[in-house]
């Protein structure tokens, strides 16, 4: 029988995110909270009262978007190039106060979408309606699906059977964790959310298997975590649902290209690399960095996956509610995997599954029962709310030009040279900004500048960078996951580092590769990626 000790660590109440130590911030990133705000002032009022930068003052206006001529046609050529000057001192402030976390990134969403108002960047009616953008309404009916699943236990109970059923010894656990991870992703558009669901269960199972936190660590626990926290991360790149910036890279591109980016898009480009990428994590995990001994490969703890089957009957039975949850979630996901096909948009098949799925005897939750936060969506209006700055603006183009004719980038440079840029910027950026919708208001802008600019196809560089959002478990900082898994003292912040970089560079070897072999053949990169 398992000891008093052991019997403690195989319960998964202990695990729950509200118990685990807060991570103390570093000095610097005390100073920044500190003084950020004042920062973030100081750069707009100089930005904003400042000789207007050369870029801006000498933009061949003729060259600039659509909607940035329709500015200028209203407001004149010297009202549009200060509009172009204000944007750029009100994205410089949004960014110092989402990374430096001064005030709440809601609260700084909030500043950002009042100022374009006030300045007259933006109509109040444009600036305002980004609330209710379709991929807003995506992203709150996808809480609500998401809560479907969670108050039903079917989440839950899916995990623990797939742990139970395969997890008899080290390697088909690791394997069951990756189909886990792809399922729930699909549906669950917060990889912090996905990672409070799983931690219990991989943490139970880490201890069974003779892990212990600080001192007591073993390579099975550190593999499974980081292994856990690489599959929360890029299972979310899978699907356009996967995550709101996901949802908000789909949304700016489809807004460049002037046609729909639908689900069916994304998943088949995107699915078959995150496949290959997880399974290359499992590979270096166990292969070279954290390799099993033979005692490690096999339980260690007596009772101990008994412990999770007990944990899988006590849900009891699957009921009438769960298996309704199932069928919704199954049509609902049918219905997002071909709207290529069929013309009904993403979130038009989740506002049917969200009426279904909360109607009265029929549903499956109560409103009081969904889980929305709206601190996010708030954060996520800002940043539509910069984008539709951006492109009445044209500033993420004015300023591409100016960069690349300063560095000597030309019509004649090659197509590579672009995007081995863009996605090597994209992907080490991730080390130091942990707002993965902040990477991609500020990245995929650029990529599609680029390709205007150089008159590549859109897709051909914003897909390939949008692809890359979902890297970001480098460092305990890089994002909530990444916070959450360091938080049970598994392994090291050198463990992860050299794990994570790894698979960062993987990452970026993968893109390139992809570029010239399965973006060619969907028809996304312009006669390869060598070609011109």
């Amino acid at each position: 029988m398992a000891s008093e000790k052991h019997l403690k660590e195989l319960d998964m109440s202990q695990y729950k995110m509200e118990n685990l130590p807060v991570r103390e911030k570093m000095h610097f990133e005390k100073v920044m909270a500190k003084y950020g705000f004042f920062v973030a002032a100081i750069v707009f009022i100089s930005l904003l009262m400042m000789d207007m930068p050369h870029f801006i003052a000498n933009a061949d206006v003729t060259e600039v978007g659509k909607a940035a001529k329709g500015h200028i046609e209203a407001f004149g050529v010297e009202a549009y190039r200060w509009h172009v000057q204000a944007m750029l001192a009100v994205f410089c402030m949004a960014l110092v106060l989402w990374i430096s976390e001064a005030i709440p990134n809601y609260l700084a969403s909030l500043i950002v979408i009042i100022s374009m108002v006030l300045i007259g960047i933006l109509p109040e009616r444009v600036a305002y309606a980004q609330l209710g953008h379709p991929i807003m309404w995506l992203n709150i009916l996808s809480f609500i699906l998401a809560s479907m699943l969670v108050a039903t236990g079917s989440i839950k109970r899916f995990a623990l059977w797939f742990i139970c059923k395969f997890g008899k010894s080290a390697t088909p656990i690791f394997f069951s964790f990756m189909a886990i991870n792809m399922v729930m992703s699909a549906f669950i558009s917060a990889t912090t959310a996905k990672a409070a669901i799983l931690m219990p269960i991989f943490m139970v199972i880490a201890a069974v298997y003779g892990a212990r936190p600080g001192t007591g660590r073993n390579n099975f626990g550190r593999s499974i975590v980081l292994q856990n926290l690489l599959q929360i991360n890029l299972c979310a790149g899978a699907f356009v649902t996967g995550s709101g910036a996901n949802l908000l890279a789909a949304s700016l591109i489809a807004g460049a290209i002037g046609a729909p980016f639908f689900f069916a898009d994304w998943m088949i480009v995107a699915f078959p690399i995150v496949v290959f990428m997880i399974v290359t994590g499992w590979w270096i995990a166990s292969r070279i960095y954290f390799p099993l001994a033979p005692e490690e490969k096999l339980p260690q703890v007596e009772g101990g996956m008994e412990k999770l089957k007990e944990e899988l009957e006590s849900l009891g039975p699957i009921n009438a509610r769960e298996i309704r949850g199932l069928v919704i979630f199954t049509l609902i996901l049918f219905f997002w995997a071909t709207d290529k096909y069929h013309g009904v948009s993403a979130t038009a098949v989740a506002f049917i599954g969200a009426i279904v799925a909360l109607f009265p005897r029929i549903g499956v939750v109560t409103w009081n029962e969904v889980d929305i936060p709206w601190h996010l969506l708030l954060f996520s209006a800002g940043a539509y709310t910069l984008g539709a700055g951006f492109k009445e603006t044209d500033l993420p183009s004015l300023a591409v030009d100016a960069s690349f004719s300063a560095i000597g980038l030309t019509d004649q440079t090659p197509f590579w040279v672009f995007y081995v840029i863009l996605t090597g910027a994209m992907l080490l950026s991730s080390i130091v900004n942990q707002s993965k919708t902040m990477r991609t208001m500020l990245f995929v802008p650029i990529a599609i500048g680029v390709a205007q600019q150089f008159n590549f196809p859109i897709m051909s560089l914003a897909l390939p960078v949008a692809l890359l959002i979902e890297h970001v478990y480098v460092l305990p900082f890089n994002s909530k996951p990444a916070l959450l898994l360091y938080s049970t003292d598994q392994y090291s912040l050198s463990d992860s580092f050299k794990f994570g970089f790894t698979m960062l560079m993987i990452g970026w070897v993968v893109s390139i590769v992809m570029g010239e072999t399965w973006f060619r053949f969907l028809g996304y990169t312009p006669n390869g990626l060598f070609g011109h």
